[in-house]
């Protein structure tokens, strides 16, 4: 008989009975198999924020035009969100270690042809979409091999320690890209990614498990179809929308028709008996509002990454290593706030961390929203802290709660979502941060740029560094003039973008405080709850579940 408190409570109460399922040769060997996935994801996120250092030495080299340099960049993220379902759910049909081996490969041979072989922007683009192919085949398999080797109590801080890599590596990516550039040339930011390659997989291939889903169940071609068409659509309006204009025809239709592609999507995934994803999971408060979280978090993330890096080598001066080294701070402190997480989770709930590390978040965002073109490395500081201290505190728990409500042989699913999440946000940060950024700052510049050579207006409208280089040129005063005028115009630019993004943090709080669980969940119960006496549980179910 079913109970009126059934639909409030499945999706909190959940209970966690095959750890034994796991071989104990897996167990006995679980952190040397953490070690092996960290440094597989180690290399997709390195490879991402290395490129962005990397790009204008490239563009110089090859002479890539603009909407070329755009797609050297973009190839990569229009490939990696189209794939990522269709390879966590293939992952889980045919086996997840063979899939992150096969990922690994495409990786490394994208990286070596862009080292070696590439000389033209076309050769560059090609590459980088093949390491897109591979690492939609690597980011869900890790974490999906790591749900599959750690027992419940383990699990939260085996995810803490991932969550860390994919968010600190950022920033790593950053120093080494600018090192690497600034000392060779922009192919070593693709050649570094081959020895870590190899290492992958030769230790791989030793010490990964082999897992999947022992259900034969059929392939959900359509589906898969479907989503990389929504996906791919969606990410690519996106991602041109800065440049055709968000209230263009171009922009509204396209990511329509993502969003209508994507509506085709979850109609089928209702209707068909074996769904690649189970929409209804999104009923569930954890899985829903978690991937909501985690999307406006990596919103924030890289929309800073993409605004502090222009801040300190267009308006502070420094160089490509000069910048990425002064991101370092943000490292440890993500990492240790990262690790605290499943103790403080495990003390204060899941809602009361996420919710806090939110509002961190927002602060910091806010307080870097006040630093100026005259504001000291310091003052980035302060803010750069208090923001990373909020974002080691969400990811964790959010990504758990993704992980925990997918059942273990659909872990390639959970992750794909997870990992969907991050790459929209991604995306979305630097479109949205970056097109509030270009809008402010092009309606601030004086009316004199109208009076500019078309040529030059064009260029000291487009960004800052355009604006730079004309007034240079321009020389005496009316070059101090309109270099000090554009100056201004981007720090508003900034100081708004940056005040966007603590607004969509804040948002993201409150619902996160609203609907989340008290308490993280370990696996999906995959009984019917109204098999269970309901009578006898009382108020202990709070405690439970929260």
């Amino acid at each position: 008989m079913s109970h009126p408190l059934t639909a409030d409570i499945t999706a909190d109460i959940t209970v966690d009975s095959r750890d034994e399922e796991i071989p104990a040769a897996v167990l006995a060997r679980r952190w040397s198999i953490l070690g092996v996935l960290c440094t597989s994801l180690l290399l997709i996120v390195l490879a991402n924020t290395s490129m962005n250092v990397a790009l204008p030495t490239m563009a110089r080299s090859l002479d890539l035009s603009s909407s070329a340099q755009q797609w050297v960049v973009d190839a990569y993220a229009l490939v990696f969100a189209g794939l990522l379902f269709t390879a966590g759910t293939l992952g889980d049909r045919f086996g997840r270690k063979g899939f992150l081996q096969i990922g690994l490969v495409l990786f490394g041979i994208g990286s070596a042809f862009a080292t070696f072989v590439a000389n033209s922007g076309g050769a560059v683009i090609a590459a980088r979409a093949l390491m897109g192919i591979g690492g939609a085949l690597v980011m869900p398999a890790t974490l999906s091999i790591l749900v599959n080797s750690f027992p419940s109590h383990e699990r939260a801080k085996a995810i803490a320690i991932w969550t860390g890599i994919s968010g600190a590596g950022g920033a790593v990516g950053l120093v080494l890209g600018g090192w690497l550039v600034e000392h060779f040339w922009w192919g070593s930011t693709f050649a570094m990614n081959l020895p870590v390659v190899a290492i992958a997989l030769i230790v791989g291939a030793r010490i990964l498990p082999t897992s999947k889903d022992s259900r034969t169940t059929p392939i959900d071609v359509v589906g898969s179809l479907l989503s990389m068409a929504g996906l791919g659509t969606l990410v690519f309006g996106l991602i041109e929308a800065p440049h055709w204009g968000w209230a263009s025809a171009s922009t509204t239709g396209t990511i329509a028709l993502g969003l209508a592609i994507l509506a085709g999507f979850v109609g089928w995934e209702l209707r068909t008996p074996s769904p690649m994803l189970d929409v209804r999971l999104f009923r569930n408060r954890s899985f829903g509002v978690s991937s909501l979280g985690v999307t406006m978090v990596f919103l924030v993330m890289f929309g800073f990454f993409f605004v502090v890096i222009q801040l300190f080598q267009l308006l502070f001066g420094y160089g490509p290593f000069e910048s990425g080294l002064r991101m370092i701070p943000f490292i440890p402190v993500m990492i240790i706030f990262t690790a605290a997480t499943p103790k403080l989770v495990q003390r204060f709930g899941t809602r009361y961390v996420v919710s806090a590390g939110m509002v961190l978040t927002a602060a910091g965002v806010f307080l870097l929203s006040f630093v100026t073109g005259e504001s000291s490395y310091g003052n980035v500081l302060v803010g750069m802290f208090v923001m990373a201290a909020g974002m080691g505190l969400t990811m964790t728990p959010m990504t758990d709660l993704i992980m925990s409500s997918v059942p273990r042989a659909q872990a390639g699913v959970g992750s794909a979502m997870n990992d969907t999440t991050r790459e929209l946000g991604t995306t979305l940060g630097v479109a949205i941060l970056g097109s509030v950024l270009s809008s402010v700052y092009a309606s601030n510049l004086p009316g004199s740029v109208d009076l500019l050579p078309a040529d030059a207006a064009s260029a000291v409208r487009g960004s800052l560094g355009g604006a730079l280089a004309v007034g240079q040129q321009m020389g005496g005063s009316a070059g101090e003039q309109l270099i000090t005028a554009a100056r201004d115009a981007w720090t508003s630019g900034m100081q708004t973008a940056l005040l966007v993004g603590a607004v969509v943090v804040v948002a993201a709080a409150v619902i996160s405080f609203s609907f989340l669980p008290r308490r993280a969940v370990a696996a999906t119960v995959e009984a019917d709850l109204d098999e269970f006496e309901l009578e006898g549980l009382g108020l202990e179910l709070d405690g439970v579940a929260g």
